[in-house]
């Protein structure tokens, strides 16, 4: 590797530096959500964030998605102060929130339409988008007819429809069941590795991270800080039997010790 691949590997896309989010309860206290945040993540690289029930995690992503402002500390997206939701954003949630009277082709263009951006210019990659993730066919369905993971399929396709460099997901496929969950993240490595996305991926499994990721960030119970950060180091593409070796199982077994730390 030359020294300016080396370079671009670790330009910083998202940037956060001592963040916090305190909310205020009913009752008029202070609810510290997460506190002391300090994470980058490269450009290209997939980074996940795992932690128990009620760390912050998911405060995390929406601060990241513009959608909440951080109390105190900085969040720096491609270099600059997130005010606010980005274009260059793509997110997709723990539910596929398709509407159901819409076609999956309509559904995928609606971040086309509320960008008041032309559609005809976006309808080929559109079609282009479904076929990566083996959904052609599909475009004049109703998402009633299709199963669960194809719902989620479209979503990932909506939220890559406006080209984002960056896609944040929030548990994403929290809601499929076991064998569907694996084959998705067999699908999402192969769409990341495909379109170079930057991706920060909010999940509670542990094995699902490690798949994925490049690196683990591990969070504390709340107020959610990163407890540690832990570098997947296993060859791509990984197929599903890899989480039946040894060494899988090693990085498995330190996360789940820093979490129940």
């Amino acid at each position: 590797m030359t020294l300016l691949e080396k370079t671009v590997e670790k330009t910083p896309c998202i940037v956060l530096n001592n963040v916090n989010k305190i909310y205020k309860t009913r009752e008029g206290e202070d609810l510290h959500a997460v506190k002391d945040i300090s994470l980058t993540v490269q450009d290209g690289e997939f980074l996940s964030v795992v932690g128990p029930s009620g760390c912050g995690k998911s405060t995390l992503l929406t601060l990241l998605c513009g959608l909440l402002d951080a109390t105190s500390g900085d969040v720096l997206v491609e270099g600059e102060p997130l005010k606010g939701p980005r274009r260059d954003l793509g997110i997709v949630f723990q539910q596929p929130l398709l509407l159901p009277w819409l076609r999956v082709l309509d559904n995928v263009l609606m971040p086309i339409d509320v960008q008041s951006r032309d559609r005809s210019q976006y309808k080929n990659r559109a079609m282009d988008l479904l076929d990566l993730v083996g959904l052609k066919g599909f475009e004049n369905r109703y998402p009633g007819e299709l199963s669960g993971g194809m719902q989620q399929r479209v979503s990932i396709v909506r939220a890559l429809i406006h080209d984002p460099s960056i896609l944040l997901m929030d548990e994403p496929f929290s809601a499929l069941d076991a064998m569907t969950r694996e084959e998705m993240s067999a699908e999402l490595q192969r769409i990341w590795q495909e379109t170079g996305k930057t991706i920060l991926f909010i999940t509670h499994s542990i094995s699902e991270a490690v798949f994925l990721s490049d690196r683990v960030a591990v969070m504390t119970p709340r107020p959610g800080r990163i407890s540690q950060v832990v570098e997947v180091d296993l060859p791509r593409p990984r197929p599903l039997e890899i989480m039946n070796t040894d060494k899988f199982g090693v990085y498995a077994k330190q996360i789940r010790k820093v979490i129940e730390k």
